[in-house]
């Protein structure tokens, strides 16, 4: 199924293949509720499948897990594609989270919206680490910032001039709170899974929960009930574009 819409900010059309379900016994009802449940809320592969049994539908711990490692990363790919374009100041900070027993480092972007633009695990918090980011930042972006914000980590300096001269750069501890804030939601599902047990595993998880938790946390303390409903209700419409249940055909 080809979805086409129009994303707001960037004027043109973005096409896009829902993830194919061939093959798989679950229809993707149930494939993208799973989905859904693990990553927006804090709960573990078992009490999905507990949540699902409730519904009447029998499905293990480990099929969970299975679908959420192969199809997570897709969802989340599809609603960046839908997201407006970011905005032109973005604030990076990099924070440790331990896995395995080891000390490793989480680099993440957010625009001044609090968008989470990318984040990125690495060993080190050094300017070879820092540079990778940038890189990294500007190709999954596709824009350039007018500004970036950091701590006073020397390691951003440094690789802001070898990457990103033209780029104003702002270095003031009290001026990156909305990234640091942005860390609140991870320390949380760190705690809940309780670490890490690989880098490449942190990766694929936090890629995936970045893009799809946020969808589905709109500014309601902005907004009226109605107004809080009708956001989400379009939220949820362009999940089911993502995902592919809504080119499902409708139940007799």
């Amino acid at each position: 199924m080809i979805l086409e819409l129009t994303v707001p900010g960037r004027g043109s059309l973005v096409s896009s293949a829902s993830p194919s379900y061939q093959g798989h016994r679950y229809p993707v009802e149930i494939i993208s509720h799973c989905v859904w449940l693990y990553f927006r809320f804090p709960l573990s592969f078992r009490e999905v499948e507990e949540l699902m049994l409730a519904r009447g539908v029998i499905v293990s711990h480990e099929t969970v897990r299975r679908r959420c490692v192969k199809f997570g990363q897709a969802y989340a790919d599809g609603l960046r594609r839908r997201r407006p374009r970011p905005g032109d100041k973005w604030h990076l900070d990099e924070v440790f989270v331990r896995i395995n027993g080891e000390q490793k480092y989480l680099w993440r972007a957010v625009d001044q919206d609090g968008t989470v633009l990318d984040i990125l695990v690495q060993n080190r918090r050094d300017t070879a680490a820092a540079r990778r980011f940038f890189r990294r930042l500007l190709k999954t972006a596709r824009t350039v910032p007018r500004v970036i914000i950091t701590d006073r980590l020397r390691s951003y300096g440094a690789a802001h001039r070898q990457v990103m001269p033209s780029v104003e750069h702002r270095s003031h501890k009290g001026l990156n709170n909305r990234a640091e804030n942005s860390h609140q939601p991870t320390r949380q599902r760190e705690r809940v899974m309780k670490g890490f047990r690989s880098v490449g595993g942190a990766q694929r998880f936090l890629y995936a929960f970045s893009g799809i938790s946020p969808h589905f946390r709109p500014r309601g303390h902005l907004m009226t009930a109605s107004e809080c409903r009708a956001e989400m209700t379009a939220r949820f419409a362009v999940w089911d574009q993502v995902t592919g249940v809504a080119g499902q055909p409708a139940a007799a």
